[in-house]
């Protein structure tokens, strides 16, 4: 079996080798550097990288780090060796922008490049380097657009700091409330957060982009799933970031010694709880089949939290305290799920006699990506022969936030064995090459259209 340092170099010496085949355009078109995509993307990951590690390794970048701020100091070279000049807005985005009729509104693309502890090289930043290729690629090609094309480095999008994700693309969508600025983590404000990558939290407001700003927003991303990969389908036109409802609840038993209270007298909130976590799964698990898709309904429930009391061995569990979330893009069918397992819950409490409280403690809606920028994309595809999927995003991205502000859409590109958010996320060179050259086609395609 090769090893996965040895996948990487393989991979990436195919992307080299077979340009022609790989995307299916000649000499003449417009086409990004694969090369050049991957020796940003192998730099990038330098910062942040375990000291005496490889690419193979991962990458800890959480926004506001060190590493993070290496980074970013580093992509300002970057956006200015691909034409652009770069600047700052006050929540600390990176702005680029290129070419085009002043009067007409911009095309906006990019990613972010902060990550997770321990996390991978592709998430985010694919997205990043995708975009610097395509100012690189409209540049080679002396191509001029009607629209002035837009690069954007989302800052702070995962939400490891201040557990807020898509922090600061939400605030140029307007999600700014009085003490945002005061939130502390890690012994920062935001305020001060703001300031270590040069924002200015005293003028936050004018981060806030109005609707109407930008002519629409493109970001490829690695799925971060499993389903491009195992369909061997190269590209993925995402239909929307979906819906969350997520519940907090509270099992109440009676906490009594392990070793004194009968079987048939135990009011166990554990065990309670358990038969709850099971309810989740198969609820979420027997939506109808979905023809269209293949497959059951699209939607998925998890508990990803559990806190006991008293917590000891000798105690029969009194109390349990977790989360129920549910994602769909349908809110209707999210309600019909939240509603399924509060029956289920009722009975389960009866039979344990346990109560069990549901308190929906928060709801994300769905970000749909609008219809034209999903045939722009597809348009761009088929030009370079690529299958592709059309499936909903799992996981949030800065799309979301800036489907408010104009028409979004999203590419996707394979993640091998749908593993993300880890040292081994992996996609292709050659997956990468393919995703950004349709980034390039979609860019080009809406540029040539009055609307959307």
């Amino acid at each position: 079996m090769l090893s996965r340092r040895a996948f990487l170099s393989l991979a990436g010496a195919s992307a080299l080798a077979r340009p022609a085949r790989v995307w299916g355009r000649s000499q003449s078109a417009p086409a990004i550097d694969p090369a050049r995509l991957r020796r940003h993307l192998e730099s990038l990951s330098t910062y942040g990288r375990p000291a005496g590690g490889t690419f193979a390794s991962g990458v800890s970048r959480v926004a506001y780090s060190v590493a993070d701020l290496t980074a970013r100091a580093w992509m300002l070279e970057v956006i200015k060796e691909a034409g652009g000049a770069p600047r700052l807005d006050a929540a600390g985005n990176i702005y680029a922008r290129l070419g085009g009729d002043a009067t007409r509104a911009p095309i906006l693309f990019g990613s972010h490049i902060d990550s997770v502890p321990n996390g991978g090289n592709f998430d985010g930043d694919l997205g990043v380097m995708a975009a610097i290729e395509v100012l690189h690629a409209v540049k080679a090609a002396k191509i001029t657009t009607r629209h002035p094309l837009e690069f954007v480095l989302w800052a702070h999008e995962e939400s490891t700091a201040f557990g807020k994700g898509t922090a600061c693309s939400r605030i140029v969508a307007g999600d700014l409330k009085p003490g945002d600025m005061e939130q502390v983590w890690n012994g920062m404000t935001r305020a001060d957060a703001l300031r270590r990558i040069g924002g200015d939290p005293d003028r936050i407001e004018t981060a806030v982009r109005p609707k109407g700003s930008w002519h629409a927003y493109l970001e490829l991303h690695i799925e971060q799933g499993g389903t491009l990969d195992r369909a061997k389908v190269p590209l993925g036109i995402v239909e929307g970031i979906v819906a969350i409802h997520r519940y907090d609840v509270v099992v109440e038993g009676f906490a009594n010694h392990a070793g004194t209270t009968p079987m048939g007298e135990r009011q166990d909130a554990l065990v309670a709880a358990s038969s709850l976590v099971l309810a989740v799964r198969e609820i979420a698990a027997s939506r109808p089949f979905d023809s269209a898709q293949g497959r059951q309904g699209r939607q998925v429930g998890t508990v990803g939290r559990l806190e006991i009391e008293p917590n000891s061995p000798n105690v029969v569990p009194g109390r349990v305290a977790l989360s129920v979330e549910f994602r769909d893009l349908s809110e209707a069918v999210l309600r019909e799920l939240g509603d399924a397992v509060k029956a289920r819950a009722a009975t389960i409490a009866r039979d344990t006699n346990t109560t069990i409280t549901f308190t929906l403690a928060s709801t994300n809606p769905p970000a749909l990506a609008h219809a034209g920028v999903q045939d722009a994309i597809g348009k761009a595809a088929d030009q370079v022969g690529l299958q592709t999927r059309r499936l909903p995003s799992g996981a949030g991205h800065d799309a979301q936030q800036i489907a408010s502000l104009c028409p979004m859409g999203m590419i996707f590109v394979p993640s091998a064995g749908g593993i993300s958010h880890s040292p081994r996320e992996l996609t292709t060179w050659d997956d990468c090459a393919r995703g950004a050259n349709v980034l390039l086609g979609a860019v080009l395609e809406l540029d040539r259209r009055d609307s959307i």
